[in-house]
């Protein structure tokens, strides 16, 4: 059982005891962590990369910027989202379906992936949407 942790400074280190992404070199698959809308700062840590925060100016935006940040771990795994085949989006709000999708379809804008939703009572860091993927490569 081959694989390895994927870690992008280009998205938010994961906030709790887990990888931002794992690669498995047997399934050819990697599995990204959920993803929020949180963006860097101009603030940088001790070793010199961003701090990241909550995206301000609500839903659509907090989605944007979650799919940017899986797009850099993605790539930072050498693969790209035309090749994510499993999506699972998390809402604080069944409300912000429409929305969510009109940002979700310019990031997968053919052939989409297949995709489950759910509404949650909540979402770390006050995030009103979380993101997670399965990607081949």
């Amino acid at each position: 059982f081959m694989s390895s942790i994927i870690h992008s400074t280009k998205a938010p280190p994961a906030i709790g005891p887990y990888s931002q992404a794992v690669k498995c070199e047997a399934s050819r698959t990697i599995y990204v962590s959920g993803c929020l809308g949180l963006g860097p700062t101009s603030s940088t840590n001790e070793k010199g990369e961003p701090v990241f925060a909550m995206v301000q100016g609500g839903v659509a935006t907090q989605a944007r910027q979650a799919l940017e940040n899986m797009k850099a771990v993605v790539e930072s795994s050498g693969s790209t989202l035309q090749n994510v085949v499993k999506c699972t989006v998390l809402l604080t709000s069944m409300a912000d379906f429409a929305e969510v999708n009109g940002v979700y379809a310019e990031y997968f804008p053919t052939n989409p992936p297949a995709r489950t939703t759910f509404a949650v009572a909540g979402l770390p860091a006050g995030g009103l949407v979380e993101i997670d993927a399965i990607c081949i490569f």
